[in-house]
């Protein structure tokens, strides 16, 4: 019987890439603490929706976009612009995966 192949490019890379992530979310919202709100969910969700799966970009632009709407019509400016920093995000991830090298 054959061992299954592990699909990580080296064993722990998952553990690697969540520290990362763990990482950058904590200094992300310590960062933003300190800003206003509308700027402060900009901030975390512009740089934290750069970290998705480009493959999972166009459901993350939707959730983004329905942000942008409860946000606005609830008036709490933190969810409306975090709302538009991960839309821009996921923008972003859609046109650097349609470029070809």
């Amino acid at each position: 019987m054959e061992a299954k192949r592990s699909r990580e490019p080296f064993p722990g890379a998952y553990y690697v890439g969540l520290a990362i992530t763990l990482v950058v979310l904590y200094f992300t919202v310590a960062l933003a603490s300190g800003m206003p709100p509308g700027l402060g969910g900009f901030f975390v969700a512009l740089f934290l929706g750069l970290t998705v799966n480009p493959r999972y970009a166009v459901i993350f632009l939707v959730i983004g976009l329905v942000s942008v709407i409860l946000g606005a019509l609830g008036q709490e400016s933190e969810v409306a612009w975090g709302g538009v920093g991960l839309a821009l995000a996921q923008v972003a991830l859609l046109f650097k995966g349609t470029r070809r090298p």
